[in-house]
C-alpha cells in the first residue's frame, strides 16, 4: 500500500506569509499522522524555507513509496 494511503501530511505555518516572505524567526510545523490511529508518527519544527522544502520532499515520497519504506527512510531523518 502506498504511504499516502497510510499517512497524512499536515503542515502548519506560524504566520500568514508564504515561506519566501516569512519572518526569519518564524517556525513552521510538519507532522506525519497515521490515518488509522490518528497518532503523530513524525514531527519537525523548521524555519519557513526549510519547512517548505521538507514538505515538498515528503509529499513526493508519500506518493512513491509504500508505507514501510517511507517510515524506514524518514524515521532516521534529522529532526
Amino acid at each position: 500500500m502506498k504511504a499516502n494511503r497510510a499517512y497524512r501530511l499536515i503542515v502548519t505555518r506560524a504566520g500568514r506569509a508564504p515561506a519566501l516572505f516569512a519572518d526569519a524567526e518564524r517556525v513552521d510545523h510538519i507532522e506525519v499522522v497515521e490515518i488509522d490511529g490518528g497518532e503523530v508518527v513524525l514531527f519537525w519544527d523548521r524555519p519557513p524555507h526549510a519547512a517548505s522544502k521538507l514538505a515538498r520532499a515528503l509529499r513526493e515520497e508519500l506518493s512513491q513509496l509504500d508505507g514501510d519504506e517511507f517510515m524506514a527512510r524518514w524515521s532516521a531523518a534529522e529532526r
